[in-house]
């Protein structure tokens, strides 16, 4: 089955990427990679700045260590590394939907589109380029925490239950029909930027069952259900978390990020 590949270079999905592709190279015909700061979605000044005005200076550590630290590595980033090594084309999204998205698509002509920590929602035209449609994986037990940061809510929950869910893609944001889901213990005291580099390391073996199943005609789907989407946390949601004594980061968190980003 071929494989394009849809996914941010950044640290909670950045050695989820690479082990993927160290399994899956050779079904993997093209990869697409999200700028998160791209003109298009408001730059990373504009992006700061409604970060800070929607969430509070509390969330921004976080998002500097997760997504800002590939640019700060000169030279080739990992991704770009693991492109050229297993002769992968690397397309650089700047519009899932648009037409060059779609002309490196339909040059590449996969079988599926595979979303693994990706920012943009793809439309039912890109979808059917692939003619088994697409699937993504989200670290969260959906349908609980749909949304881009899902461990953020498991945490501020009473009692945080955190997994991995294999799902349809639809254009809708993490509404699709559920391939795979599997539930995963963290350790106590774990924090949200730990959890989803776990999160996306254990989607990684259940992404392979759904494939398998998916190539031998198996795949069972259920209907999610829908719950409330879980956007950008508010200051008042991060206010709770931080009371309760857990957190979003810390150094060990920064360290496994830039690992995460620098390894070959």
């Amino acid at each position: 089955m071929r494989i394009a590949l849809f996914t941010l270079e950044a640290a909670p999905s950045a050695e989820a990427v690479a082990r993927f592709l160290g399994r899956h190279a050779a079904q993997v015909v093209l990869i697409g990679r999200s700028d998160p700061f791209r003109p298009g979605a408001g730059g990373p000044l504009r992006q700061g700045w409604r970060h800070l005005r929607r969430s509070g200076p509390r969330l921004l550590p976080f998002l500097l260590a997760n997504y800002s630290l590939p640019r700060l590595r000169p030279g080739p980033t990992r991704l770009a590394r693991l492109a050229a090594l297993h002769g992968i084309p690397l397309h650089e999204v700047q519009d899932v939907n648009g037409p060059e998205t779609a002309a490196a698509l339909r040059a590449a002509r996969p079988d599926l589109i595979l979303s693994c920590h990706f920012d943009q929602i793809f439309s039912a035209d890109t979808l059917a380029l692939a003619p088994r449609g697409g699937i993504n994986l989200h670290p969260s037990l959906l349908p609980h925490h749909r949304g881009p940061v899902p461990t953020i809510w498991a945490l501020a929950e009473e009692a945080p239950r955190f997994g991995v869910t294999i799902h349809r893609l639809v254009p809708r944001i993490d509404a699709g029909g559920i391939l795979g889901q599997r539930e995963v213990a963290l350790p106590a005291g774990s924090t949200a930027s730990a959890a989803a580099r776990a999160l996306h390391l254990a989607g990684v073996p259940l992404l392979a069952e759904v494939l398998a199943a998916l190539e031998a005609g198996t795949a069972g789907e259920t209907a999610p259900g829908l719950l409330p989407y879980c956007p950008f946390p508010t200051p008042a949601l991060l206010r709770g978390i931080a009371a309760r004594g857990q957190r979003l980061m810390e150094a060990a968190d920064l360290r496994a990020a830039w690992a995460s980003l620098s390894a070959p």
